[in-house]
């Protein structure tokens, strides 16, 4: 077995054992008919290895079919893979076959097949175990002599054990697996692959091949790869493209390399003389909330004190506050039950008559819009209509209490 010749004809590049361990396995089952399940990430290049199989394999002449099970809506799967009659389903006009009728005599290959609903997954496993299948809409049983072999990138035993995917069509498609390992364990091949991008590119674009500095090949294959070969790709193409130098440093590439630098640990935050810019958000709203809590704390206090003394009634005659500053003080004297303390803590020096209005407070409505509306009301009727009046009143402008009008469809 020439594995390099192999290499050549399916574009595989590398010389990791773990590739060429891969690409071995699949050369050898070829010839068979049993089914093959390759495993790996998304990105690794699992598509190679279903050509492999088909190329040399007594089918080689035989049609070759692709499907990607994850981009073909659950509704129509079957009629895809399996055809269907006429009048089968709404839109059927005319009878049609399907993917392993079409694949007769030859090879399919059935990508993310993970993603197939549980009722398709009944239906596969009899393709696989007799070779029959039927049509949707159909009775009839018909023939089908079709190697299949799958991929996928979710974790098949994680799959069983929830619920997701069947256990014998599991053990039924595993005859033989291949597992293609992520990019981040082929460091010997990232630089090689990057090369052979950044080739292709240049002669895309019509530009000077971009190369890496040493830093910047070291940068390269110790980053891990999240999206394997697939993501190695795109950032050659965009830094073919963007770079002005050609010689890209670390500190450049470092740019194309989207959280390079990410860490698992938790983001601690200085207690120092910190910029607001760079406080967390949670905390600066925190800290608001408990300022105007102890502002309004200490204004229950004043009136308290204003009450005692009976003075109460001139201090609120000479400046009244305006709409939403009632309003807010009003919604922050509502009493908690776990941060504020009791009514009677505040109100135990009021006689019985103010006792009960308090009472009657709490049960009105607590809608900053509804207090809103009854605030417009009065001072509508207080000024016998004239909104110039009535908004000076509410200490707001006379457009806004236009606005407010209008809005909640408040009539004079």
């Amino acid at each position: 077995m020439d594995i390099q010749k192999i290499k050549q004809r399916f574009e595989i590049i590398g010389n990791s054992p773990y590739l060429h361990r891969a690409i071995e396995v699949a050369v050898q089952v070829a010839p068979t008919d049993l089914s093959v399940l390759i495993t790996g990430e998304s990105g690794t290049g699992k598509e190679h290895f279903p050509q492999i199989i088909h190329q040399y394999s007594s089918r080689k002449h035989g049609p070759f079919i692709a499907v990607n099970c994850g981009a073909i809506p659950e509704g129509t799967i079957d009629s895809e893979l399996f055809g269907h009659e006429k009048g089968a389903f709404t839109g059927a006009h005319e009878a049609r076959k399907g993917y392993f009728e079409e694949a007769n005599g030859g090879t399919i290959f059935l990508d993310e097949i993970g993603e197939l609903p549980l009722s398709t997954q009944v239906r596969l496993l009899r393709v696989l175990e007799t070779g029959e299948f039927i049509r949707v809409g159909s009775s009839k049983a018909q023939k089908t002599n079709t190697r299949l072999v799958a991929a996928t990138n979710v974790n098949i035993d994680k799959a069983v054990a929830e619920g997701r995917f069947r256990e014998d069509l599991y053990y039924r498609l595993n005859t033989v697996p291949i597992y293609v390992v992520p990019l981040r364990n082929r460091k010997e091949d990232i630089h090689l692959l990057f090369r052979k991008f950044a080739l292709d590119f240049a002669e895309k674009y019509l530009m000077p091949v971009i190369r890496l500095d040493e830093e910047a090949q070291a940068l390269l294959e110790n980053y891990p790869w999240p999206g394997n070969i697939r993501q190695l790709k795109n950032i050659s193409e965009q830094m073919s493209i963007i770079e002005q130098n050609r010689l890209v440093t670390a500190a450049r590439l470092q740019q194309y390399l989207p959280d390079g630098n990410r860490t698992s640990l938790p983001v601690l935050y200085p207690k120092g003389n910190e910029e607001p810019s760079f406080r967390n958000e949670r905390e600066i709203l925190y800290q608001i909330l408990f300022d105007m809590k102890r502002d309004v704390n200490d204004l229950k206090k004043l009136v308290n004190e204003l009450m005692s003394q009976g003075d109460l009634h001139p201090v609120i005659e000479k400046e009244e506050p305006s709409l939403y500053s009632r309003l807010f003080e009003e919604r922050q004297s509502r009493p908690e039950p776990s941060m504020s303390p009791s009514p009677q803590t505040h109100v135990k020096h009021i006689d019985d008559a103010q006792i009960e209005d308090t009472e009657e407070i709490i049960e009105e409505s607590l809608s900053i819009q509804d207090k809103e509306v009854e605030l417009i009301r009065k001072a509508l009727q207080k000024h016998l209509g004239k909104r110039k009046l009535a908004a000076q009143e509410l200490g707001i402008s006379e457009r806004t209490l236009y606005r407010k009008i209008k809005e909640f469809g408040i009539t004079e």
